[in-house]
């Protein structure tokens, strides 16, 4: 199902501000909380899709990328993925602090941190985003681009743990793994990030000398991105594995290369065809011409213009256009008639004569516009 657009869902306007989106977002959490709405699994829909567009909307740099690029522009910036809300209900937690643990009966664990496999502390690394521009030629029949960034990669010592040589992270004493530590207020209960282990749900009583207990080190990355034929602007190439490293052991995140065209200064785009518009003299239009037409790759093609075309009619070459799989799509050469700004004496005298010869209409009826339209 497709998702709907973030300020629709809140039902906010696109200029409100964060205190309207925050109201917005209380009033609907509350509205379809699975406490309120047992065995509702449209409201539990509703309910993630509310706070997944509040995730969003609440963070500033998240809501310019989602207002210039749409859901696009948040992809890869570390937000929530269909099937790991722990980012997103972090800011239902901000607001209403932890429905009775209610996020990991429902959600399979929710917020709470398990203690088994890479420990309490594991996590996947950030995704990051890297802008090109790349020429209207490259975008049309591919090419590969050279990028260096900055990440945050495993420490070599100790290979992302954080922890010393001979000793290992240990599961927090205090909140016994899970990174919080409940309080009861009420009907509420209000979850804080544990004081000793500061959310993590594990604490390194050594931490490595080379990255101070980090697990990770900024590393400079270089690395040859393969852009494929007939991409468009705005889109991006998804490389997997070379966002940031991930912490205690985490799975490593993605890099995501958005991609913007420059414009060509005689070639558009439409789909897979190509456009370009080329002058030819009153005599070709009239008499017909064989002329030599340079394609967007260099090369130069044949081009037979048949006797008595008309301004702005337009020539297909197939297979001349954008390639996509096995096929390419075609070209469209747009001709544009030429009128004389200045004849010679001969030349004046030769049209003089093709005007008494063919004859001129001094009352001519206006070009019903349908026909414009078709050439």
């Amino acid at each position: 199902m497709a998702k709907r657009d973030y300020y629709e869902v809140l039902g906010v306007q696109k200029n409100s501000s964060t205190d309207d989106i925050k109201r917005a977002y209380r009033k609907l959490a509350l509205q379809y909380h699975p406490d309120k709405n047992p065995g509702d699994k449209t409201a539990e829909e509703k309910f993630k899709e509310a706070a997944e567009a509040y995730s969003v909307l609440s963070d500033d740099k998240k809501r310019q990328a989602y207002d210039q690029f749409g859901f696009a522009g948040v992809e890869g910036m570390g937000g929530p993925s269909p099937h790991d809300f722990s980012q997103t209900f972090r800011g239902f937690e901000d607001i209403f602090g932890d429905f009775s643990g209610i996020f990991d009966t429902i959600f399979g664990g929710g917020t709470r941190r398990s203690s088994g496999g890479h420990g309490g502390g594991a996590r996947q690394g950030a995704n990051l985003r890297y802008d090109i521009e790349i020429s209207f030629k490259d975008a049309v029949f591919g090419t590969k681009v050279e990028i260096q960034y900055n990440r945050n990669d495993s420490c070599p010592v100790c290979k992302g743990s954080g922890a010393a040589s001979g000793t290992s992270r240990k599961v927090c004493p205090t909140c016994k793994g899970a990174g919080q530590i409940r309080h009861s207020a009420g009907f509420f209960q209000v979850a804080q990030p544990c004081p000793s282990c500061n959310g993590e749900g594990e604490i390194i009583e050594k931490p490595c000398p080379e990255c101070g207990g980090a697990g990770t080190q900024k590393k400079r990355q270089k690395i040859m991105v393969t852009i494929p034929p007939g991409v468009e602007n705005g889109k991006r190439v998804l490389i997997h594995g070379q966002g940031d490293a991930g912490v205690a052991g985490g799975p490593t995140g993605d890099l995501y290369v958005f991609i913007r065209v420059k414009p060509h200064e005689f070639f558009e785009r439409e789909g897979e065809d190509l456009y370009c518009a080329i002058p030819i003299s009153i005599t070709q239009a009239a008499l017909g011409a064989e002329i030599q037409v340079a394609t967007l790759e260099g090369k130069s093609i044949k081009v037979k213009i048949p006797p008595g075309i008309q301004n702005g009619k337009l020539l297909r070459i197939r297979d001349e256009g954008v390639p996509v799989s096995s096929r390419r799509g075609n070209l469209y050469i747009k001709m544009m008639v030429q009128v004389p700004a200045k004849l010679s004496k001969r030349g004046r005298e030769l049209m003089e004569e093709l005007s008494r010869v063919e004859g001129e209409n001094s009352t001519p009826k206006p070009i019903p516009l349908s026909e414009l339209s078709e050439r």
